[in-house]
């Protein structure tokens, strides 16, 4: 069931006439002789799903003996070039790789590692740390705490036990918003401790009880209090988690407008969210986006993108708000 449930809030979804050996074709076709015809490897690849996408790497290899990969690679450029590497990588891949060069870069890409780790499932992580394990030889807790620090470091490590609980527990809600607010608001420096172990191990469902519970108990909102009382990369940590609490398409919906809001764009995460969630739950992100911001996701992309890049891009978001 699940995996039909996937695709009702996507905006990308398999296609229906599938066949792999003469999308293969189209795209040898697109990239053979002189120019590449970049419209209809966009156009094909935005209308097929992950798993269809691998299906046309494997038929590509054997009718041509190249990697498909490797041949977009040498005819594209850019960052419509990343944006269809990323629509060809399996999805848990790809998130992985997103961890390990988060990790191994120069510098921390602390945004990278909240972002992933903050949003997905329990499940999901538990397959990212394998699949890691098994493409790096590392440990993906050792890679992360030997490049974290600090109460910052603790939350990842308790978001990768990926032992959240399920359901909701009547019994500690009352006690879980009253330990929230005595280790915060009603404290002369902050328990972080408490936050950590409290947001880190709850259920989604749990936690929005907590949340409103908390509202009662101290008049706040928890994110107020989070801005309040932490700081730095424990902040977004946190305040990433309680988002997600409150509505994963909500929090990618603020991100994508963070990453496109002001001057420049953030295409690295644009790419990030707009194919990661475009089987998942794009629909519902576009949704949210338009009741949080004056605009919709697709004008704003419309706005921020150009060229090939924008045109496979606003394929991905799937129509506009309006």
């Amino acid at each position: 069931m699940q995996s039909d449930l996937k695709h009702i809030l996507g905006t990308v979804k398999p296609h229906s006439g599938f066949n792999a050996n003469n999308d293969a074709e189209v795209l040898y076709k697109a990239m053979k002789g002189f120019g590449t015809d970049e419209d209809a490897i966009l156009q094909l690849l935005t209308a097929r799903s992950n798993a269809q996408r691998q299906e046309i790497k494997a038929a590509y290899k054997t009718l041509h003996g190249k990697d498909l990969v490797d041949d977009l690679m040498s005819e594209l450029g850019g960052k419509f070039e990343s944006l269809i590497v990323t629509l060809m990588t399996p999805p848990i891949m790809y998130e992985v790789t997103c961890l390990r060069d988060a990790i191994k870069g120069a510098g921390t890409d602390e945004k990278v590692l909240v972002e992933i780790l903050a949003s997905r499932s329990p499940n999901e992580v538990n397959q990212i740390k394998s699949l890691y394990k098994r493409e790096h030889n590392d440990d993906l807790e050792e890679d992360v705490t030997g490049d974290t620090g600090g109460h910052f470091k603790r939350m990842l490590v308790v978001l990768l036990q990926a032992s959240r609980q399920q359901g909701i527990q009547e019994d500690l809600i009352q006690s879980d918003a009253q330990a929230l607010f005595v280790a915060g608001e009603q404290k002369y420096g902050t328990d972080e401790g408490q936050f950590i172990t409290i947001l880190g191990n709850r259920s989604n469902a749990h936690l929005r009880r907590v949340f409103e519970e908390y509202r009662r108990l101290s008049g706040y909102e928890i994110e107020e209090s989070l801005q309040r009382e932490t700081s730095g990369t424990l902040q977004e940590v946190l305040l990433a988690v309680v988002k997600c609490a409150r509505s994963v398409p909500g929090y990618f919906a603020d991100s994508l407008y963070g990453a496109m809001k002001g001057a420049g764009t953030d295409d690295q995460t644009l790419i990030r969210i707009m194919v990661t969630r475009s089987e998942v739950d794009m629909l519902d992100i576009r949704a949210e986006f338009r009741k949080r911001f004056a605009t919709s996701l697709h004008k704003m992309i419309q706005g921020d993108t150009s060229g090939d890049y924008r045109k496979a891009m606003l394929l991905l978001c799937g129509g506009d708000d309006a």
